[in-house]
């Protein structure tokens, strides 16, 4: 299977410090993939690679079948070219509507004039019910975002991204500050969309991990230290050394 992002040999450093060594990390086009490893892993400054938020020192990142290089493109042009990305910290309108926060996530024309004479059309609001019903907010289209749980304002953030049409969704520890029923719901949702897209997800929790079920990767020291099921990279010496201790 031909991966959909490829990334080889990825070196950062800052100030002395290299926070990613030498990644390699490749994703099939439909698959759920779990990244786990301690702080300072190097797991966020990754996903800053493959956003283009940050620029490694050297190494390779393509992305799709025509082997785009995203370390060539800009953060809007790696988001257009169909790469999103939810950060750990919910970020919706808090004021607006559920319908209007994914209404304005749509990919409508977002010139300064376009935005201004952009109207939904009867597709884009049938769009919206969609996305609604898929992240499980459609009994609350019409409730602000700053009414929701805090469950329930990450997967309206999801449902943003999915309006986005991404390939490739990367999740930041989307389970943090959930309920019990809410991490449920939320391990269904990040398993369903991984039937259409690519899906990373970063996370600390063990048990969630567990419950997603999915190949994972560790990282240790900005490196791929291990890399298969929960149960393979559980039973790691490095891995246990590092990051479960013994």
């Amino acid at each position: 299977m031909t991966a959909l992002l490829a990334c080889s040999g990825l070196t950062v450093t800052f100030d002395g410090f290299r926070a990613i060594n030498n990644l390699s990390f490749a994703i099939g086009p439909r698959e759920l993939r779990a990244v786990i490893g301690p702080n300072g892993a190097g797991k966020t400054t990754f996903m800053d690679i493959v956003t283009g938020k940050t620029r490694p020192d050297s190494g390779t990142a393509v992305f799709g079948e025509k082997l785009l290089n995203l370390l060539r493109m800009s953060e809007a042009a790696i988001a257009r070219a169909g790469i999103g990305r939810k950060f750990q910290r919910p970020t919706v309108f808090e004021d607006q509507t559920v319908e209007e926060n994914l209404t304005l996530a749509l990919r409508a024309p977002r010139g300064p004039l376009a935005v201004l004479m952009w109207r939904p059309s009867a597709q884009d609001i049938g769009r919206v019910g969609t996305l609604a019903a898929q992240v499980g907010l459609a009994a609350h289209l019409s409730r602000t975002a700053g009414e929701l749980s805090h469950g329930q304002k990450q997967w309206l953030e999801i449902g943003m991204l999915l309006a986005q049409e991404p390939r490739l969704l990367l999740v930041d520890e989307p389970a943090a500050g959930m309920t019990p029923a809410e991490r449920e719901t939320t391990t269904a949702l990040l398993t369903d969309l991984a039937r259409t897209r690519a899906v990373v997800v970063v996370e600390h929790d063990m048990e969630f991990v567990r419950r997603l079920d999915c190949r994972v990767t560790v990282l240790h020291e900005g490196a791929v230290l291990a890399e298969g099921s929960l149960d393979h990279v559980t039973r790691n010496a490095q891995v246990i050394d590092v990051y479960l201790g013994r």
